[in-house]
């Protein structure tokens, strides 16, 4: 991802950036490289927010909910008698569009119900001697004691198993702030010997480890702002794209996609469900079966290449792959895209409208009018979603959802896109040094819970292990920091509980949160965490579109019971260690680092504020003084000058590095679909819409949602949340008739790998034959293992993707029934 001013946003043609600019809200010729002159002189706390607050608050505090939703929003925290007794959103915008308030939404206003929950960790935690890790037995020890813990545990791992031993799960709860995302856990890490790594991540592995080997991006390849959609397309499709839930604040995409209604820009949403963005931004929903994505891409293709309707210039110029005149030297005969559609392939297929009917459930009527619809609107941003990628056959999803663009012409235009996720300016902060990590290994996100119940097994062409051939050890010291992995957000909660049980193999699980989660109830050591509210920070935002800032987390309260913030914890763990002057010098204190960092921030980039300047504006804005970004700009002007980083250095839409990995690699064959394809094939997989169709015990495909009680599991445990948004299981009307299930029933979701149980939400907004139960809720399992926190990853496979091994957790056959 892009984190370089010069690599992002590109110029339009001066005449519409100028409408542009005075339409938004910026003066046209005016550097968007400063503050707005609504943030200049903002105190930081005191009467900053009073005239709207508590009249005799003792002071104002800026802060932000800093969890991984994909904004950043600020909070501004009112303190009276030492207790955070209101919390405030930013005030310092207005409503115009690269000006606009970053206002948090319900779940980070709701902050001091998670500064003050009765689930907050108080004191170090130790499990009892003789439990099981399911069983979350505990008794508290002093910090001294805990520390002594984990240096012992952490030095006898390097000393008889090695670094690549070691391993921090991927974990949200402390998302992208400067420094508590990290916490210091990486730099101990890394200073004591190193650590096995990850590449990936939950949120778009299949895009990260999928995009180098069509466009050559090394993670992700945007699609054009939805800022600049406003000013210049015609239609914006949100391909299982939900940024009204998603990303549902003033720091999301939210404000920018109502905004590129409010100006008239069609906009179609394809999804199994009708999503908030559906109803309130689609003019049109496009209701496909999960997973069958690139049947309705080669549908709309055969469409357009039956009418005339593609691109043939663009796919000449700058694409490779597309018809069988524009293949690689080594391409077998008739293993073109085109061939591919017109059948001549080698499964003999012709993917006509009807053969897509018949897969994704769209009628073949409506498939015409859709691709008719894309073809003709010039121009059109196709923006995909992370959705579509986290199937079994997430890669040839996000590869099909990139060809469309390809094939309307859309790609590198003002206007049009990559049909990648909505473009963005990335933020040009930095975050604390973890040091460099000495081992090279490095392991799929997904697979850690596989290091840890065959580590030695895993190969590189197996599983994906990179800097080696095979593991040589399995996971044997776990670091859960911030991270709600081990019973909550990886797939199949009851085979990871149980894998975890068994102490022969991860031998040691430490955990470090602020609030007891069931990841932290398998730990056999809980350290308590502070909130943001109680250590120093600044957070940066991410995908909120064009428009970039940093916010400045102040220490408004002191930490709550017996909290540390992490970095003070891994320092005291350095110093016992015997590296504590490598670790971090003279004994900073968080305010030491946090001036430190925002000092060397300042100096990388002088329009960045310094510490002092940052808590003085709370929250400062910046934009890419290129104006919006528009995906591939330069390679469409000049594609000999601006070559992409494949090794045509053009557009593949046939890849022989993909065709290399399908011939060497070993694929388990009893999992349908479990291969690799050069092109942007459909491929049916296990679990997926043809078994469904097929099964009497499972005919039920489920989905995941991002739902708006909570972000992933952050928040999961906060009445008022769930007051407001309960927890339901999505069902279509005619599937629930079929079981005698009614509106507000209580139902149980269930498979061979577990049971779940939640409320019936019974509904026509979601395409038959599917349900959807919002990921992330928090698992209460019963005395006869039926959870009945409504946990979507009871249900959900290990099963990883075929190229990249990422989260196919979109992936799972169930059925439903009424609870008794």
């Amino acid at each position: 991802m892009p984190n370089n001013p010069d690599s992002c946003g590109l110029t339009q043609n001066a005449p519409t950036r100028r409408s542009f600019l005075k339409w938004s809200g910026i003066a046209a010729g005016t550097s968007t490289l400063v503050a707005s002159s609504t943030n200049l002189g903002m105190p930081g706390s005191g009467p900053a927010a009073a005239a709207d607050g508590l009249a005799d608050a003792d002071a104002t505090f800026w802060s932000a909910c800093i969890v991984n939703c994909g904004s950043r929003c600020p909070l501004r925290l009112q303190v009276k008698d030492g207790v955070v007794a209101r919390v405030l959103p930013d005030n310092t915008g207005d409503d115009t569009l690269m000006n606009r308030n970053i206002r948090g939404c319900v779940r980070g206003r709701n902050m001091r119900q998670r500064i003050y929950n009765p689930d907050r960790i108080k004191k170090p935690l130790k499990r009892v001697d003789g439990s099981k890790r399911s069983e979350g037995k505990f008794e508290e020890i002093s910090w001294e004691e805990a520390i002594d813990l984990v240096a012992e545990k952490l030095q006898y791992t390097y000393d008889n198993y090695g670094p690549e031993a070691i391993f921090k799960a991927y974990g949200t709860g402390v998302w992208n702030a400067h420094l508590a995302y990290s916490g210091g856990w990486p730099r101990l890490f890394n200073l004591m010997g190193g650590q096995l790594g990850y590449y990936g991540n939950y949120s778009y592995f299949q895009v990260s480890q999928i995009t180098k080997y069509f466009y050559g991006a090394a993670d992700e390849q945007p699609s054009n702002s939805i800022e600049d959609s406003i000013a210049n397309s015609k239609l914006l499709v949100l391909w299982g794209n939900n940024p009204q839930e998603t990303r549902m604040s003033g720091g999301g995409v939210t404000y920018t996609t109502a905004m590129a209604k409010k100006a008239g820009v069609k906009i179609i949403v394809v999804d199994p469900r009708y999503s908030d963005s559906a109803s309130v931004l689609a003019d049109e929903w496009i209701a496909l079966r999960p997973g069958t994505d690139a049947a309705l891409v080669a549908g709309m293709i055969h469409v357009m290449l039956d009418e005339g309707l593609h691109d043939q210039d663009f796919l000449d110029k700058y694409c490779i792959g597309f018809d069988e005149d524009h293949m690689p030297d080594d391409a077998p005969k008739n293993a073109s895209y085109r061939a591919y559609i017109e059948g001549k392939g080698s499964d003999g297929i012709e993917k006509t409208p009807e053969w897509a009917a018949e897969i994704t459930g769209v009628p073949a009527n409506q498939i015409r009018k859709f691709a008719r619809e894309i073809a003709q609107a010039k121009p059109a941003n196709i923006t995909q979603g992370w959705g579509p990628q986290r199937h079994a056959n997430g890669e040839n999803q996000v590869l099909s959802i990139y060809l469309l663009a390809c094939v309307t012409g859309n790609v590198g235009l003002p206007g049009g896109g990559t049909g990648g996720r909505d473009g963005y300016y990335w933020p040009v902060t930095f975050s604390m040094d973890d040091a460099e990590n000495p081992v090279e290994t490095a392991i799929s996100v997904y697979t850690w819970a596989d290091a840890v119940d065959r580590g030695p097994e895993m190969t590189a062409k197996r599983d994906g292990v990179r800097g080696k051939d095979k593991l040589d050890t399995g996971i044997k010291f776990l670091l859960l920091y911030g991270s709600n992995m081990a019973s909550s957000q990886h797939g199949d909660i009851n085979r990871t509980r149980e894998v975890l049980d068994d102490e022969s193999k991860c031998e040691f699980v430490l955990g470090m949160d602020n609030q007891m989660t069931a990841s932290m109830k398998m730990c056999d050591l809980v350290l308590p965490d502070t909130t943001t509210s109680e250590r120093w920070d600044m957070v940066p935002n991410e995908y909120t579109g064009d428009l970039a800032y940093e916010i400045m987390c102040e220490k408004a309260i002191d930490p709550l019971y017996e909290s540390r913030p992490a970095l003070e914890v891994t320092a005291a763990i350095a110093e016992k260690l015997g590296i504590g002057e490598e670790f971090s010098g003279d004994k900073k204190t968080t305010e030491d680092w946090a001036r430190e960092l925002q000092a060397a921030n300042h100096e990388e980039n002088d329009f960045i504020p310094d510490f002092d300047e940052l808590r003085e504006v709370g929250v400062y804005r910046y934009t890419d003084p290129n104006g919006p970004y528009v995906g591939l700009k330069d390679f469409r002007e000049d594609p000999e000058a601006n070559p992409l980083e494949t090794p045509s250095g053009k557009i593949e839409i046939y890849s022989s590095q993909l065709a290399e990995l399908a011939a060497t690699w070993e694929f388990d064959e009893d999992l349908l679909g479990d291969r690799i394809t050069a092109l942007p094939e459909y491929v049916a997989t296990w679990e997926g819409a043809e078994e469904a169709l097929a099964s009497a015990e499972y005919p039920l495909q489920c989905i995941s949602h991002h739902y708006k009680q909570r972000v992933h599991s952050t928040y999961g445990n906060l009445s008022f949340n769930k007051e407001a948004h309960p927890q339901k299981v999505w069902i279509n009307s005619l599937d629930a008739s079929d079981r005698g299930i009614e509106n507000g029933d209580q139902v149980q979701v269930f498979n061979d790998r577990g049971r779940t149980q939640s409320q019936a939400f019974v509904t026509s907004r979601i395409a038959p034959g599917v349900i959807s139960v919002p990921q992330g809720a928090w698992v209460e399992f019963d005395d006869q293992g039926v959870d009945l926190g409504g946990a979507a990853n009871v249900l959900t496979s290990w099963n990883p993707t075929p190229v990249g091994k990422g989260n196919a957790q979109h992936t799972a056959l169930v059925q439903i029934e009424k609870a008794d």
